[in-house]
């Protein structure tokens, strides 16, 4: 290496050629760029210490056998970087600004917990999605959609998109559909968010939820500054009496078929609600999760047909496609839809264009239709897999909730029991289960039960993502691990 007049020789010189020397063999055009970015890595990784002199241009362009321009470029881009600092007269530096960036991007999505046997609920077969129709209307939308569309769009969605849903909600779920009043979201968590920040804004301090229930509802209202208040069921649906006592002015459902018990709430307690509604000046929030998939007869029909103005409804492609696709609706009553719009733009300026277009595409030419009677086909099997499973391998199981949806609800017997015990058996053989208590709520229900042996054990079991044949296997496995 060179050495001349008062830069250094020592370690620093020697760490800043050793990083630099690949970055100048890189081609000459691109060769600036390359020594500028190997400059800045070696600064964040520390292999250039903060406070290390660097040597002199002249004297590391001659040792790198590059221009002295490119390495007086490089100096003085880092140094207006922060990268760098420099004195007349007083060399170059590292600087202390820049910190070790993360060494590797984690992936913290959820994954399959690499168990012999999975019954854990709430993911669909991602293996059904639709991939080829999916392409076509992707290629059709990129071959179609104007210029000006590619802008922000209306934080409520595309209109096509909105008029194309409205027209399918009505038809299958029987829902009043507005397109003007329907707002395109990332999938009903940020419809659960939104309602709760427009509750909110109102002056509402606490929501009702279903217990047992979904353990999102709480955590997204709770992240919108509402207090989540758990509502005990009855075999018709939410409670009507601690409902009332409640005091709360909102409540969130899941009426087609409740998650988790898999009640379907009766008429007269739909009519009780919207009556409770009523008479409050308050809301229903209604999450449609899994109402499409109905086995025994047509689904029924959206509890917001009834009332519009007092029944937010929300709903998603994550059990019909899949989750990772973050598309859902929101129908919005009046009163809370300018707040509502006003909280999506805030938010995010509105929802992916292309995505909202290929999906209206995808929606128009009948392509959702039939992936919905695929799957209704599919799943159907599934649930008649698992209860005939469950029937051979747990006589005295009662199952229930097998109308619709994508779980069962299966309560064994004592003599598989007690509850702890089954699952730490279920544990050993490598099997993921939940049990009803998973998704209580309320923490002293909980605890209670957790200091009691009960006599039965209440399965949550999820049978979507399994193929008849796997779930007869983990249904056998399951047995098999009390048996031992």
């Amino acid at each position: 290496m060179t050495s001349s007049g008062t830069n250094p020789t020592g370690p620093s010189a020697s760490a800043a050629w050793e990083v630099l020397l690949p970055a100048a063999t890189a081609p000459p055009r691109t060769r600036g760029r390359a020594l500028r970015a190997a400059l800045r890595d070696a600064v964040r990784s520390g292999r250039l210490a903060q406070g290390a002199r660097l040597p002199s241009s002249r004297d590391l362009a001659a040792d790198l056998g590059v221009s002295r321009g490119l390495v007086t470029e490089a100096y003085e881009q880092l140094t207006a970087e922060g990268y760098l600092r420099s004195g007349r007269g007083a060399g170059t530096w590292v600087g202390g600004a820049a910190r070790a960036a993360p060494s590797r991007a984690r992936d913290l999505a959820p994954r399959p917990p690499g168990a012999r046997a999975d019954f854990v609920p709430g993911t669909p077969d991602l293996s059904l999605f639709p991939r080829a129709a999916w392409a076509a209307a992707q290629r059709g939308v990129l071959a179609e959609l104007p210029h000006h569309e590619l802008g922000y769009p209306d934080p409520r969605g595309l209109p096509r998109l909105r008029t194309a849903l409205a027209e399918l909600l009505a038809r299958r779920r029987g829902v009043v559909a507005d397109p003007e009043r329907l707002v395109i979201v990332s999938g009903v968590a940020q419809a659960t968010a939104l309602l709760g920040l427009a509750l909110h804004a109102r002056g509402t301090d606490a929501v009702g939820v279903e217990d047992p229930g979904s353990p999102q509802h709480g955590a997204l209202y709770a992240a919108a500054g509402v207090t989540a208040v758990p509502l005990p069921l009855d075999d018709e649906g939410t409670d009507l009496t601690a409902l009332r006592a409640s005091g709360v002015r909102a409540v969130t459902t899941t009426p087609a078929h409740q998650f988790p018990t898999g009640i379907a709430y009766s008429a007269r307690r739909r009519a009780e609600l919207l009556d409770w509604a009523r008479s409050v000046d308050g809301f229903v929030v209604e999450d449609d999760y899994d109402g499409d998939f109905r086995y025994d007869r047509a689904p029924v029909g959206a509890l917001q047909g009834l009332d519009p103005e007092r029944v937010a409804y929300t709903g998603s492609v994550s059990k019909s496609l899949a989750p990772g696709l973050r598309l859902g609706w929101l129908l919005v009553p009046e009163a809370l839809a300018e707040e509502v719009v006003a909280r999506k733009r805030a938010t995010d300026l509105g929802h992916p264009v292309l995505d909202q277009a290929l999906f209206a595409r995808f929606v128009e030419r009948g392509d959702y239709d039939r992936q919905l009677r695929r799957g209704q086909r599919v799943y159907r099997e599934r649930r008649d897999a698992l209860v005939a499973a469950l029937r051979e391998h747990f006589p005295g199981a009662e199952v229930r909730g097998i109308a619709a949806g994508l779980h069962v609800i299966a309560e064994l017997p004592p003599r598989y029991g007690p509850r702890r015990r089954f699952l730490r058996h279920m544990a050993a053989a490598g099997v993921e289960v939940r049990t009803l208590d998973d998704y209580v709520h309320a923490r002293a229900g909980r605890e209670e039960r957790e200091g009691t042996e009960e006599e039965t054990t209440s399965l949550v079991l999820g049978y979507a993502h399994l193929s008849p044949a796997r779930v007869r296997d983990g249904v056998r496995l399951m047995r098999q691990a009390l048996d031992e």
